[in-house]
């Protein structure tokens, strides 16, 4: 059983929501989006310290949704979009017909004749 504070546990829609509460949070997951920065990079992206932005880096590793590589002195961080399907899970609870709206939706504006 994992640990209460490994990221695999931590992968749980609570932890990744309140990671993603944070704006500078959202960020930082955008930044590494499609590639791995060091922390560095990242820091130099916003108006904070690098100590501000190692604690936000460490809140998003413990919510299971950054990697974190070490090569030599360099420690490059990119985002697991995988640690994002329990959000995706939980919010898909609460909009079962959501595509199901967005297709008829879509239909609508094709063939507006259709829903007169």
């Amino acid at each position: 059983m994992p640990r209460p504070d490994s990221p695999a546990s931590a992968s749980a829609p609570d932890a990744v929501l309140k990671a993603l509460a944070d704006p500078h949070r959202r960020q930082i997951l955008r930044l590494v989006q499609y590639h791995e920065l060091a922390a560095g990079q990242i820091a130099a992206e916003f108006p904070l310290t690098q100590q501000a932005i190692s604690q936000h880096i460490a809140v998003l590793k413990q919510a299971g949704l950054l990697t974190e590589r070490r090569v030599g002195t360099r420690r490059l961080y990119a985002l697991r979009h995988e640690a994002l399907d329990p959000v995706r899970s939980l919010l898909a609870e609460f909009w079962p017909d959501a595509l199901a709206r967005l297709k008829d939706a879509v239909e609508r504006t094709r063939h507006p004749e259709e829903t007169r």
